[in-house]
């Protein structure tokens, strides 16, 4: 998913770079979404790994 975010990143500063303000808004919106997005299923599964370890062990 953090691969999809630099894409879509690096899509909206080149659409940015060449004038395409709209194109380049929607690709750094939905970059900033994927990023959030995995940063928060990342912790959400660490903490279930972290509890379910404690819970095995």
């Amino acid at each position: 998913m953090i691969k999809w975010a630099i894409i879509f990143a690096v899509i909206g500063l080149i659409a940015g770079a060449l004038g395409f303000t709209g194109v380049a808004g929607a690709s750094m919106g939905i970059a900033q979404f994927l990023f959030w997005a995995a940063i928060i299923i990342a912790v959400i599964l660490f903490v279930l790994g972290v509890t379910i370890f404690k819970k095995v062990t």
